[in-house]
């Protein structure tokens, strides 16, 4: 796209996605994703109830009297914006391709982060590692994330969700939260998903099409498989050609999720068809009661 519309689309985008931060995710964001811990503040006297284990005795010893010390949580996080960005991603058949439902989506937990002073970074995969967008904070580096998104040509076609994961843990070496964002078309992440899950907080983030998951009876169609390029007649008019599509894509499904709750790892199923992204409003709001138990 030029650079008239890439600007036009970028600020679609962004009014979309504010809007949405700041009416539905307002003050979530902040309770469902906590800072790195608690550093220390200060020190003053000891009160009567207070815990003992937090007496300084350096400063008690010096000034003939109890003090202990207090901490404050270290609020300030990276949030790292993983993306599949392979063939597959630019496949829609709604208002949108998944590659812009993903631009969304990652612009807004752009939007969220800064909102709270945390820093946005972002990593863009295929079956290589296609660009990597060291975190920052502000508003100029969100609208250059979601240009990224928005503009990139990928040299890759294929997808290794392993490669991006990998490199997420090469490169931010504290603990963040990582948005993976992917139709998750591919095999063989688990053990890579698993890893990251241990050092970081990882949130899968699914996005799919309806015409991926029920075909529609259209006749005999030639189905191009935007990864290899392999093409391949379909009868889609045959009941038995679309019942065994569909259960295979519920099959796929269903061992996905199994994969996400083996290993303890909240996730996000997206469509293209839903304007309103309410399933990330939804999971915002259930994990958000869940962190105030």
């Amino acid at each position: 796209m030029d650079h008239t519309e890439l600007f036009r689309e970028i600020r679609k985008i962004e009014i979309v996605t504010r809007s949405l931060v700041n009416d539905q995710l307002a003050g979530q964001y902040q309770s469902v994703f906590k800072g790195r811990g608690m550093a220390f503040d200060e020190v003053r006297q000891y009160q009567h109830g207070d815990d003992v284990r937090l007496i300084d005795w350096n400063v008690s010893a010096r000034m003939n009297e109890p003090y202990i010390k207090m901490f404050v949580e270290e609020r300030e996080m990276t949030v790292m914006l993983v993306v599949d960005v392979s063939a597959s991603e630019w496949f829609g058949t709604t208002h949108q391709t998944k590659s812009r439902l993903a631009a969304k989506v990652a612009a807004t937990m752009a939007f969220s982060a800064i909102k709270n002073n945390d820093r946005v970074g972002l990593i863009m995969f295929t079956d290589r590692i296609e660009i990597f967008v060291p975190p920052k904070k502000g508003k100029k580096h969100v609208l250059r994330v979601i240009s990224e998104i928005l503009r990139f040509t990928p040299k890759g076609k294929g997808t290794d969700i392993g490669v991006g994961l990998e490199y997420l843990g090469r490169v931010a070496k504290r603990k963040s939260v990582a948005f993976l964002i992917s139709d998750f078309i591919a095999d063989g992440w688990e053990r890579a998903m698993r890893l990251a899950q241990t050092k970081h907080d990882l949130v899968p983030i699914c996005v799919t099409d309806p015409r991926e998951e029920d075909l529609a009876d259209m006749g005999v169609v030639y189905v191009e498989d935007s990864e290899t390029g392999d093409i391949l007649p379909v009868d889609t008019s045959s009941r038995w050609v679309r019942a065994a599509y569909r259960d295979e894509m519920k099959r796929r499904r269903s061992e996905r999720e199994q994969l996400f709750r083996k290993h303890k790892v909240d996730f996000i199923n997206m469509s293209t068809g839903d304007e309103t992204m309410s399933a990330l409003v939804d999971f915002f709001r259930i994990r958000a009661r869940r962190a105030r138990r």
